[in-house]
């Protein structure tokens, strides 16, 4: 698996990053669940680069023009809740799109709260063979839900290029991704690679719950 670690070059995608992890700031929802869908365009575009073009000829009032514009057929999936908003600016640009919806939640399997499960309840995604999928999650920590999630979406097809996009990864889930996805044709694009989970298995610096911040906290 090929990584982009967009945070590693001096980009306006920083500025968004430093608003999205501070707690200040984490009191806005709304400004919190835009500034994932600013970052969610910036790795969008990125994106778009790994896709397959072809030159195409379109009209203009004046006379013919070509354009080398992307061929390949796009699914964009994501995990309910918190990839809601960054679903929506991958959806943004790449507008044609057909979409995969996985609920996939985690839950601690110890009185400790330092283990955790992951559980599949639903799935909603077109077919996907031959298709570009790209599988985008604002938190990858541990990388169970990503597993699973793409291992779900896999019943319906097998996609023939992946493209995983996330806000913030830690280490050991981008460790857990290079084993899932040996080949250099799954890449994963995130704004930032962070160095620790904690004890509950919450990405540190990070910036804490991701849906929680977005919707309200649960129960």
């Amino acid at each position: 698996m090929k990584v982009i670690n967009l945070g590693a070059q001096n980009s306006v995608l920083n500025k968004f990053m430093a608003e999205i992890r501070d707690e200040k700031i984490q009191k806005d929802r709304m400004r919190f669940r835009e500034n994932i869908k600013r970052i969610g365009h910036i790795e969008a575009y990125e994106a778009s680069k790994l896709l397959d073009y072809s030159p195409k000829t379109t009209t203009t009032p004046l006379a013919p023009c070509e354009m080398s514009t992307y061929d390949d057929d796009v699914v964009i999936a994501t995990v309910f809740r918190a990839g809601l908003p960054l679903h929506e600016a991958f959806l943004d640009i790449f507008d044609e799109a057909d979409n995969g919806f996985v609920s996939a939640y985690r839950y601690y399997t110890d009185k400790e709260c330092t283990k955790i499960g992951v559980k599949i309840e639903y799935l909603a995604t077109p077919n996907l063979t031959d298709k570009t999928l790209m599988l985008v999650d604002p938190m990858l920590a541990t990388g169970d839900s990503i597993e699973l999630a793409y291992k779900a979406l896999c019943t319906k097809g097998i996609p023939k290029r992946i493209i995983i996009a996330c806000v913030i990864a830690s280490k050991q889930g981008v460790e857990h991704l290079k084993e899932i996805f040996p080949e250099d044709d799954t890449i994963l694009i995130c704004g930032a690679i962070d160095p620790i989970l904690n004890e509950h298995k919450y990405i540190v610096p990070g910036l804490g719950d991701a849906g929680d911040l977005m919707y309200g906290e649960k129960v």
